[in-house]
């Protein structure tokens, strides 16, 4: 029978492992006397483990004590809990005048986080702090494993590890793996909680076994650390413009709420570059400024230098605050100093929308911002400076917009049986110059447009839902825009210019349902009758905001397709469609819409491109399906209204399985210049064919060629991801031209970096 020891109250601080329970076995019964009777005792919270407060359980098949010697000896099956920790052996034995004690056979040690060590002995002094192990080896939080041959405890934070193996990565001998997928092999490893950093001396960097760096001192934070200041991993590329560079970036906590990673890059063919990232979190919101230096000569694709030395940098700031429950503001600094930069010196993620409003690709916008929302309103004032960066882009013709403002106020109650929304819009541009022209004196330049507006406009909309289901919601709208514009380039210099409009018409859907089986069967008859005085556009009112849109599906029932304010698409209108959905009961869909738009007359306002100058307006097709658990299907097409032909195509599917995930969409499209027609197809994708060896690939086709071509193989596990690829980029950007490079992708589990 195993003996059981249990009490209530140690009395006396047990520190370090839960190996001190032992001191309290001889000493059970003294215990108990002092243990103050139930009327005095305080209420003992009972823990997860099922033990109160301060008390241990202490189970063995046979506990004996010897007075000469002064051993208290647990043997067979002991198990130890104390406070959540839990020790279990084979053998504990105690000298309670040294204080020394030893746990040996198959020593388990569990710690109320989750962690375990395990060793053949352990060996404590009598403060519980320092001791020796032979044999260890301990799970740490996020499946870190250290294994060695011996250990030894120099305090209650300091723990040093002779011939150590350290893994992150789970070894299933089983299944016939051996070896770690990767490891750090090392003559000492020292651990300090206090410091939370892992120091390794005479380091072996080992895959699948084998040895692949030797790194004399590596310092690493430790898997129970949330953030650590110290080194990251190092990172070399070899490239044509900067020849070999090496980054190595540092990670530095200034405070719980602030940290700042540099990340120098010494170059062998141009000169060092400094990357800075600096995030504060305050009790209003977030900052982050990421900025780059170097002082250099230009270069080419093909490391070419060229110019004199000069400073060139670049800042990416932003930043994004509470004022009250209703009120916020914002702001993002973006600026650098030569239009290629990023792609010079490789700065990863430059052009992240941030802030309230996003700029085009390869142009950076600065903001600052203010913004109230409620529930029925909204309010924002906003100033915004864009810089170019496309090999295209003239700085001086691009407007600063100060101020932009836009809001919305929504009735509290139904007026008229329906909803009332008053929506208000200003807007300021400046520039410095308009596009250069050329005249018989040679190149001139002409003074940049100036252009201001303000908008009012109200909206008003019921819905009327009948018993046989047919849905009928009636809308008015009205809206007034008065311009002013400055440097005129014919007649007047300056002008101010006033237009309203006003709409009438409903729109009008009769949804009919079926189930036939485990399928719902939706068709849907839609349609709009739009009334509105017949409209042109004053030459005099600059197209600043409307220049691009689309004629898709997502706008088919709107009363004014114009994505902006410059344009206005009036006059007398019908347009007519249907939608057909099928859902399945196991999740899979699948839809089709088809319409168009029939106008009293044309309006030559309205880009050609678009589809809709004409009375009769392209085709709208669009299709979306789930066949399958993770795949999507998609399909947009604009057919032209006289002969049918492909205006725009646009079709593609994503999809992510436990095999395979990416997606492949397609663009064919008129381009408006020429007439003919734009082809552009972009794929990416991963497929795993074997468990975890697989294929990537990142494709672009645009404009007749392979504008880039990355495929690769990859590796990857729960603790390891290594990705070869080879990149072509066939891209003429200014003095950067077409290359090829071949990239090593690494990701190590709790080493912290991706490259």
């Amino acid at each position: 029978m195993k003996s059981r020891w249990r009490c209530s109250n140690a009395g006396r601080g047990f520190a370090g492992l839960a190996l001190a329970l032992l001191t309290g076995v001889a000493q059970a019964k003294t215990l108990s006397a002092m243990a103050p009777s139930s009327s005095q005792a305080p209420k003992q919270v009972i823990g997860d483990d099922g033990l109160a407060g301060g008390a241990f359980y202490l189970e063995a098949d046979s506990v004996t004590q010897n007075q000469t010697s002064h051993h208290i000896i647990a043997l067979g099956g002991v198990e130890i809990r104390y406070k959540g920790r839990v020790l279990r052996a084979e053998i504990v034995d105690y000298d309670s005048q040294t204080g020394i004690f030893v746990a040996k056979g198959k020593v388990t040690i569990l710690q109320p986080d989750g962690s375990a060590q395990f060793a053949d002995t352990i060996t404590l002094d009598k403060s519980m702090s320092d001791g020796f192990a032979a044999e260890f080896s301990t799970r740490l939080q996020g499946h870190v494993q250290i294994a060695a041959q011996s250990v030894e405890r120099k305090s209650a934070q300091v723990t040093k590890f002779e011939n150590a193996i350290y893994t992150p990565c789970l070894v299933c001998v089983e299944n016939g793996q051996k070896n770690p997928t990767w490891s750090i092999k090392a003559r000492s490893v020292t651990e300090d909680t206090g410091r939370k950093t892992l120091v390794f001396k005479g380091a072996v960097v080992q895959v699948l076994g084998q040895s692949v760096i030797y790194i004399p001192v590596l310092q690493s934070a430790d898997p129970i650390a949330e953030r650590k200041s110290g080194f990251l991993l190092p990172v070399v590329t070899f490239s044509g413009p900067r020849g070999v560079s090496y980054d190595q970036p540092y990670y530095n906590i200034i405070s719980p709420h602030q940290d700042l990673l540099l990340t120098p890059q010494i170059n062998s063919n141009v000169n060092p570059f400094l990357n800075i990232d600096y995030r504060q979190r305050l009790y209003s919101g977030t900052t982050e400024i990421r900025a780059g230096y170097t002082y250099s000569r230009d270069f080419t694709s093909d490391g070419q230098l060229f110019g004199r030395n000069t400073s060139r940098s670049y800042i990416l700031a932003d930043g994004s605050f509470d004022i009250n429950k209703y009120w916020s503001w914002g702001f993002t600094a973006e600026r650098a100093s030569d239009k290629l930069i990023f792609d010079k010196y490789s700065v990863s993620d430059a052009f992240l929308d941030h802030g309230l409003y996003a700029s085009d690709n390869r142009r950076l916008i600065s903001q600052l911002y203010a913004v109230e929302q409620s529930q029925l309103s909204y309010l924002s004032v906003a100033v915004i400076n864009v810089q170019g960066l496309r090999a295209t882009d003239d700085q001086s013709t691009i407007p600063t917009i100060a101020p932009l403002i836009e809001g919305r106020w929504e009735a509290p109650e139904a007026i008229l049986g329906g909803r009332l929304r008053i929506d208000g819009s200003a807007v300021a541009l400046t520039r410095n110059q308009s596009l250069s022209t050329t005249d018989a004196s040679g190149q001139t330049t002409l003074p940049g447009i100036d252009s201001r507006r303000a908008t009012l406009q109200a909206d008003w909309r019921s819905n009327f839902v009948f018993s046989n289901g047919l849905r009928i919601e009636p809308f008015v709208n009205g809206r007034a825009d008065v311009f002013n514009v400055a440097h005129l380039q014919s007649g007047p210099s300056n002008a101010t210019i006033t237009r309203a409009f006003g709409t009438l018409g409903a729109d009008v859907s009769y949804p009919l349902i079926r189930q036939i089986g485990d399928v719902s069967y939706i068709l849907e008859p839609l349609a709009q009758i739009a009334i509105s005085p017949n409209t042109s556009q004053d030459p005099r009112i600059p197209n600043e905001d409307s220049t691009v849109f689309e004629f898709d599906e997502t706008n088919l029932f709107q009363t004014n397709r114009s994505p902006g304010f410059d344009l206005y698409e009036g006059g007398q209108s019908v347009t007519l469609g249907g939608r057909a959905t099928a859902l399945l009961g196991d999740g899979r869909t699948a839809s089709v819409l088809i319409g168009r738009r029939l106008a009293a007359e044309s309006d030559p306002s309205i880009p050609a491109r678009t589809g809709l100058g004409t009375s009769l307006s392209d085709w709208i097709f669009a299709a979306d399906a789930t066949p399958t658990k993770g795949v999507r299907l998609f399909s947009r097409l604009r057919l032209d209204s006289g002969t049918f032909a492909v205006n725009r195509l646009e079709a593609g599917a994503a999809f992510t399985t436990a095999r395979a995930e990416g997606y492949v969409s397609y663009l064919r499209e008129v381009d408006a210049p020429t007439g003919g027609m734009v082809n552009s197809l972009d794929i990416h994708g991963e497929f795993y064919p074997i468990r975890h060896w697989g294929l990537t690939s990142y494709l672009i086709f645009d404009g007749g060629d392979w504008r880039r071509r990355d495929l690769g193989v990859v590796y990857r596990d729960d603790c390891i991801r290594v990705e070869v690829l080879y990149r072509h980029d066939e891209t003429f950007n200014g003095t950067l031209g077409p290359s090829t490079s071949v990239v090593l992708r690494l990701t190590l589990a709790t080493l912290g970096n991706t490259r």
